[in-house]
């Protein structure tokens, strides 16, 4: 008899609370925790509100050290995993296909021109191609071949208020993730439409993943359904079970 199948989205934010509290436990001392972060360390709640103060504490650190002008280690082809891993909160087999000639892409928010966007379209924009290191955040790594147009790119053929805080990421896999403007301005992210010269195969991310080699690899969502410019704080799926938001690699 095969063993059952673990429903790993619904135990996921279980195993990030105890890793949390075994962090704590380790690292810190609670009287240092509570001094850093002005609570009492007396029970569950309390140790989850100190770590939360911490994760928005880190959090803009992050934000003050990231520059656009540093850019993510690119590699010889050569240096390229074979076979790039597949990577997502569900099985290979649960990937859900959609048509990319049907694709649209939906844009909401902070910009001037809201028409949604098919792959015909994304391909008369200006194409970049990197050789980039994907870091998850379970411990291992792995470079792959992307190619795209540049999310600054797009964010100003479209119309965007360059301006505004943040960019939203929601999926037809019900992932989402977002990121500062900064980081979506960076050169090195981008709307991955390739991968490996080819279109990307349902496994990366078809018919589009937003590519971004300064993140953590929970921050470069596969199978994107609609791009949001706002000034709201967006959250994320990983993000809002415990997961910093600001997630550089």
């Amino acid at each position: 008899m095969s063993p059952p199948k673990i429903d790993r989205a619904g135990v996921a934010p279980e195993l990030r609370k105890l890793e949390r509290r075994l962090f704590l436990r380790n690292s810190l001392s609670l009287g240092g925790l509570s001094l850093l972060s002005g609570c009492a360390l007396d029970d569950n709640a309390s140790v989850e509100h100190a770590l939360s103060l911490m994760s928005r504490f880190t959090d803009r650190m992050q934000a003050l050290l990231f520059s656009r002008q540093r850019l993510a280690r690119e590699f010889d082809p050569s240096r390229i995993t074979h076979p790039f891993p597949f990577n997502a909160y569900y099985d290979e087999s649960d990937v859900r296909l959609v048509e990319t000639s049907s694709w649209r892409l939906e844009v909401s928010g902070l910009v001037s021109d809201k028409s949604p966007w098919s792959v015909a379209r994304f391909r008369t924009l200006p194409q970049k191609r990197q050789i980039t290191r994907h870091i998850c955040v379970e411990g291992w790594s792995a470079i792959g071949d992307w190619s795209g147009v540049p999310l600054s790119v797009f964010l100003q053929h479209v119309g965007a208020d360059l301006r505004a805080r943040y960019v939203n990421f929601r999926c037809f896999d019900d992932y989402s993730t977002s990121i500062d403007m900064a980081t979506a301005l960076h050169p090195q992210t981008i709307m991955a439409l390739d991968f490996g010269g080819n279109p990307l195969p349902p496994a990366y991310g078809a018919p589009m993943k937003i590519r971004i080699p300064t993140k953590l690899g929970y921050k470069n969502p596969k199978y994107l359904a609609s791009i949001e410019v706002t000034n709201h704080f967006p959250g994320g799926y990983w993000e809002d079970q415990g997961y910093d938001w600001f997630g550089g690699s």
